[in-house]
C-alpha cells in the first residue's frame, strides 16, 4: 500500500477519535446549562487545565510554523521559546482575581469583565469585535496547518480547501455540543498524541540528517554562520524586530480570550498550580525548532513553495521514511492544530455573544444565549475558513498580526485591576487608537520604524492616549473600588 493511503487511514481514523472523544466528554452533562457550555462549570482539574491551556496555545504554528520559520530564519525562530518561557507568569497573579471577579458576577467574557469594570456597552461591543477579527485570523493559522498536512501527506490528492473543511468541520461539532469540556477533554487527548509524536520524529530527523544536534549546529556554524546570529550582517531579523516581537507575545499572550476566560473555569488553587507546571508542556517545542535547523543546507528552497511545509517535505521527500510515520506526523500536526482550534472557536463565539449580541439587544434568555452561541460556532468557522482558503499568509505571520489587534486589551484588563483612575472614555479611546495604528503598519504602510512590530507601535499609542483622556475625564470610583478591592 503506497505511503500516502497509509497516512491517508491514520489521519481520517485520528479525526473519527476526535470528534468522538469531543462528543462524548459532554454527554451526561446539562446540554441546556450557559454556565456549563461556557465554562464548564468552573471545575475543570489541573490535569485537564494543563492540557486545555498547553493545547491552546501550542498550535499549528507550533508544529509547522517554527520548524519553518527555524529553516528559513534561523535564530530568530528562538523567539517561540523565549516567549513562552515567560507569557503565562503575569496568570499566576491576575488569573486568580479575575476568576474571584468573574465568578460573584458571573461572567465568562473578557468583554463581560471590561463592561462591568467600566459600566460601558460600547467598550463591550469593541471589545467583541476585535476579538472576533482576531480569532478568525488565528483560526485561519489552524485550518491552514490542517490543510497543509492533508496537502504533502497524501501528496496533493487531498486539494488544500478539503483539508481544511474536513478537519475543522470536525471540531465545530464536537464545539457546538459540547461547548468548553468537549474542547478540554479534546485538548488530553491531541495534547499527548503531539507531545510523542514531536519528540520521537523531531529527535529522529535530526540524528538521521546529521548524526546528532552537535554535529548539525557545528556544521550550521561552519557553513553560515549568519543563520545562527541576531541583528548581524546576513542574519535574517534585526534585534529591534526581534525583541518587540517576543514583547507582542509576551503581553498579549493572557489577552486572547481563549486564554483569559480560562480564569473563570477552575479555581485559584488549580490556576497556580497550572503556571507553575505549564512549561513542561512547552518543552515539546524544543524537537520541532531542532527539524527546522537539521533542514538547513539539505533543503533547497526552492524545492517547497511555503516553509511551512518542511517538517512534511522532510519526512515524505527527503527522508523517504514509511507510510506510518507520515500518518503519525499528519496525526500529531492535525492534534496541534485542532487542540487550539476548538478553544478559539468556542471563546470567540463567547465573546461575540457576550460583548455584541447582548449589548445591542438586551434582556436575551439564557436559553437563546446558549443557541447563539452554538450557531456562532459555524459563523465563525465559515468566516475563518474563507480567510484561510482565500488568504496567503504564512502560519507565524498570521499569528503575530493576529497579536497585534488583541494585545491593545491589556491596558484596560491591567487598568481595571490596579488603576482606581481609569475611565471608560480613556480605555475606548485607547483601545480604538491602538487598533488603528496597529492595522495601519500592518496592512497599510508594511513597514514600521525601527523594524518595531506593529502591535507594540499601537500599545504605546493606546498607552498614551488612555492616560491622557483618563486624567481629563471623571474617574469611575465606585467600579473602581469594586474591582480593586476584590482583586
Amino acid at each position: 500500500m503506497p505511503g500516502w493511503q497509509i497516512a491517508l487511514i491514520m489521519m481520517v481514523g485520528y479525526l473519527v477519535i476526535a470528534l468522538i472523544v469531543g462528543v462524548m466528554a459532554g454527554r451526561g452533562r446539562d446540554g441546556s446549562s450557559l454556565d456549563e457550555f461556557a465554562v464548564a462549570g468552573g471545575k475543570l482539574s489541573l490535569f485537564v487545565m494543563w492540557f486545555l491551556m498547553g493545547g491552546a496555545v501550542f498550535s499549528a504554528f507550533s508544529f509547522l510554523g517554527a520548524p519553518g520559520w527555524a529553516y528559513s530564519k534561523g535564530a530568530p525562530s528562538l523567539y517561540i521559546i523565549a516567549y513562552t518561557a515567560f507569557a503565562i507568569l503575569p496568570w499566576y497573579i491576575i488569573g486568580p482575581k479575575v476568576g474571584k471577579i468573574g465568578k460573584k458576577n458571573r461572567y465568562y467574557t473578557i468583554s463581560a469583565f471590561l463592561k462591568g469594570r467600566y459600566n460601558s456597552p460600547l467598550l463591550a461591543i469593541l471589545i467583541g469585535v476585535i476579538a472576533l477579527f482576531a480569532s478568525v485570523q488565528y483560526l485561519a493559522t489552524q485550518m491552514s496547518g490542517m490543510a497543509l498536512i492533508f496537502d504533502v501527506m497524501t501528496e496533493g490528492r487531498i486539494p488544500f480547501w478539503l483539508g481544511a473543511l474536513i478537519s475543522y468541520g470536525i471540531v465545530v461539532i464536537y464545539v457546538a455540543t459540547g461547548g468548553l469540556r468537549a474542547a478540554a477533554w479534546s485538548d488530553v487527548f491531541q495534547g499527548l498524541l503531539m507531545i510523542i509524536v514531536s519528540w520521537v520524529v523531531g529527535l529522529s530527523i535530526v540524528h538521521q540528517l546529521h548524526g546528532g544536534t552537535t554535529e548539525m549546529f557545528a556544521k550550521i556554524a561552519k557553513e553560515s554562520p549568519a543563520f545562527l546570529q541576531i541583528g548581524k550582517d546576513g542574519s535574517n531579523m534585526g534585534t529591534v524586530a526581534y525583541s518587540t516581537t517576543i514583547l507582542v507575545s509576551v503581553i498579549g499572550f493572557l489577552m486572547w480570550p481563549h486564554l483569559f476566560t480560562k480564569s473563570y473555569a477552575s479555581n485559584s488553587r488549580t490556576i497556580k498550580k497550572t503556571v507553575l507546571a505549564y512549561p513542561i508542556f512547552a518543552l515539546f517545542l524544543v524537537p520541532l525548532l531542532l527539524v527546522g535547523f537539521a533542514a538547513e543546507g539539505v533543503v533547497d528552497s526552492e524545492k517547497i513553495a511555503n516553509p511551512d511545509q518542511i517538517l512534511p517535505y522532510l519526512i515524505t521527500t527527503i527522508m523517504n521514511l514509511p507510510g506510518w510515520v507520515y500518518g503519525l506526523v499528519g496525526a500529531g500536526a492535525l492534534a496541534a492544530a485542532m487542540s487550539t482550534a476548538d478553544a478559539i472557536t468556542h471563546s470567540a463565539s463567547l465573546e461575540v455573544t457576550d460583548g455584541v449580541i447582548k449589548n445591542i439587544w438586551k434582556h436575551i434568555s439564557d436559553k437563546n444565549t446558549l443557541l447563539i452561541m452554538r450557531l456562532g460556532v459555524f459563523v465563525i468557522g465559515a468566516l475563518s475558513y474563507y480567510i484561510t482558503v482565500f488568504g496567503g499568509q504564512g502560519l507565524v505571520a498570521l499569528l503575530l498580526g493576529a497579536y497585534g489587534s488583541i494585545v491593545q486589551f491589556a491596558p484596560a484588563v491591567y487598568s481595571a485591576l490596579y488603576w482606581r483612575r481609569a475611565t471608560a472614555s480613556g480605555v475606548i479611546s485607547g483601545l480604538i487608537v491602538g487598533t488603528i495604528v496597529n492595522y495601519y503598519f500592518q496592512l497599510v504602510a508594511t513597514t514600521t520604524p525601527f523594524e518595531i512590530h506593529a502591535g507594540i507601535l499601537g500599545l504605546i499609542a493606546n498607552i498614551v492616549v488612555m492616560v491622557i483622556v483618563c486624567y481629563a475625564t471623571k474617574p469611575q470610583l465606585e467600579a473602581a473600588k469594586n474591582y480593586v478591592d476584590a482583586a
